[in-house]
């Protein structure tokens, strides 16, 4: 009887290489009702913390974007030679944050001086300019009913008042000063070391889905990065044409005046009505047609700017449509007001790049 087949032996080097090439699954162990439970009462006490860390939450979050979008000016620092000294990261740091603190300080000692001058004179004088100026409103057309004796009255009463308010709300003008504090120190950390957290937080991602995850947000982060390209475009428009038109009016401080105008341009909406509402007190000081010409340049801006200069530049940048960047901007400033609309555009650029590569349904 002819002998059987023997099947060969594999050597234990062999049965390694073997194993590593053809990997068996492992199985998932089975789902039970007790696995759920356990799940869901997790998942309910992780939200209910979130929920009430809401705020440090939002911090983080808006620290660590405005790190993504500040790390392009980074890397444009740290390549710079000089000699053989190339900056590292921390005093590429450094050296941007000397640069904006010159800028403050140069704008502190050259523009601020002529305002307190007159402001304090504009206070001095204003128990006897307040009803000349709002007899002067008087004369305009669309004004001609209003009651200055009433308007005079609380005009008063608001100055009186404002000391008070001053006092009572220095706690809350000190919690938003620490929170601004806290944010750059925030930022300047991710900065420094969000390498080491952002690779700690992809370690809890299957090595599978790992890669695709990196690459994903590698694309997000350069998208992001154009953005503060886009807005510094729009921020330098806006203090040009103010510039410009504060000084053709005649506006005290002009060039004062149209620098803040294009640098709180970065804040959405708040910005704008802060800046402008410096620019009318000062036009208010000489003239109330002043002021009508001032209201009537900036509300031709803005239409110009809604709807054409932010669409095209920021699509151009950031490579959103333009009615995703409005939209984007609703949502966020009904999110979290100032802030919500600052950082609502490169948050809208992370989602539709996120959508794009795992929603989205190529052929």
């Amino acid at each position: 009887m002819p002998d059987k087949p023997r099947r060969p032996t594999l050597s234990t080097t062999e049965l390694q290489t073997t194993e590593l090439d053809h990997p068996v699954e492992r199985k998932r162990p089975a789902r039970t009702l007790r696995s759920d439970i356990i799940f869901t009462f997790a998942l309910g006490i992780g939200l209910a913390v979130a929920y009430q860390l809401r705020e440090e939450l939002a911090l983080l979050y808006v620290s660590a974007l405005f790190a993504v979008v500040l790390m392009p000016i980074l890397r444009g620092v740290q390549r710079i030679r000089i000699g053989k000294w190339t900056p590292g990261r921390g005093s590429a740091i450094a050296i941007i944050l000397a640069a904006v603190g010159g800028l403050i300080t140069l704008f502190i000692l050259f523009a601020l001086p002529p305002v307190i001058r007159d402001a304090r004179e504009f206070v001095k004088e204003l128990p006897t300019r307040g009803p000349e100026m709002l007899s002067r409103l008087k004369h305009l057309p669309f004004a001609s009913h209003l009651d200055v004796a009433s308007l005079n009255a609380r005009l008063q009463d608001y100055a009186s008042n404002f000391a008070t308010y001053l006092v009572s709300s220095v706690s809350s003008w000190a919690s938003k000063v620490f929170k601004v504090i806290a944010g750059i120190v925030l930022t300047i950390y991710f900065m420094l070391e969000g390498e080491h957290a952002y690779n700690w937080v992809l370690s809890f991602i299957a090595p599978l889905r790992r890669e695709r995850l990196n690459q994903t947000l590698l694309r997000a982060d350069v998208r992001m990065g154009r953005w503060l390209l886009g807005q510094g475009t729009l921020m330098l428009i806006l203090g040009i044409y103010s510039t410009v038109v504060f000084t053709l009016l005649h506006v005290r401080y002009s060039y004062a005046l149209g620098v803040l105008m294009g640098v709180f341009n970065i804040i959405p909406v708040m910005g704008a009505v802060f800046s402008m509402a410096l620019v009318v007190l000062a036009a208010a000081m000489d003239s109330w047609m002043r002021v009508v010409y001032v209201l009537i340049a900036y509300a031709v801006y803005v239409q110009v700017e809604n709807s054409y200069l932010t669409p095209k530049i920021m699509q151009s940048s950031v490579d959103l449509p333009g009615l995703a960047i409005i939209v984007s901007l609703l949502l966020g400033s009904a999110i979290d007001g100032v802030v919500g609309a600052m950082v609502s555009v490169p948050t809208a650029v992370l989602v539709a790049v996120l959508v794009d590569e795992y929603a989205v349904q190529r052929d």
